[in-house]
């Protein structure tokens, strides 16, 4: 599979370099193996799994409704749900199922990137990222990944800086 092969690995490649990324979108790495936990990233990439950004979409309840959040955690910890619903301001976070995931994100599971979605989501960053000098995020596929920073992160989505794990820690992989 060459990079752009694939039309959601094309899409992500296209919002890095539209928002002004273009050796994020050059940098997209095609895994050999499929990468769908953070532990097989980092050693696919030689690096330290606190360096891999995990793409995690909850369900989360608002006063107007539910809606997607997407969680960039460190590959070290897993999100608490309850620091999520805190920092988005939601009375409720929960598990999404697969197709909620395809849904608003238009990747699946395994391969969801911080960018490339039909809509804007509401975007929570773990600031376990900035410890790292190169972090990895999925690239819209789970063989795909590309390099960026917890400030790019946060620039990209748009997204809120905060501690993601918490003292009850989901079991959200």
């Amino acid at each position: 599979m060459s990079t752009f092969d694939h039309p959601a690995i094309a899409k992500v490649a296209a919002a890095l370099a539209e928002a002004g990324l273009p050796h994020a979108a050059e940098g997209i790495r095609i895994l050999p193996a499929d990468a769908r936990t953070a532990a097989q990233a980092a050693e696919a990439l030689g690096v330290e799994v606190g360096a891999i950004a995990n793409s995690l979409v909850f369900r989360a309840t608002f006063a107007d409704g539910d809606r997607p959040l997407l969680a960039l955690t460190s590959g070290a910890h897993r999100a608490n749900v309850a620091t999520l619903a805190g920092l988005a301001g939601a009375s409720a976070v929960g598990k999404a199922d697969p197709a909620f995931v395809k849904e608003h994100t238009g990747q699946v599971i395994g391969g969801v990137a911080p960018v490339g979605h039909p809509a804007k989501l509401t975007t929570l960053v773990d600031t376990a990222l900035a410890a790292h000098e190169v972090v990895w995020a999925a690239a819209g596929h789970a063989k795909a990944v590309f390099p960026t920073t917890h400030a790019e992160l946060l620039a990209l989505t748009g997204g809120r800086a905060g501690a993601l794990a918490g003292a009850r820690e989901n079991p959200h992989p």
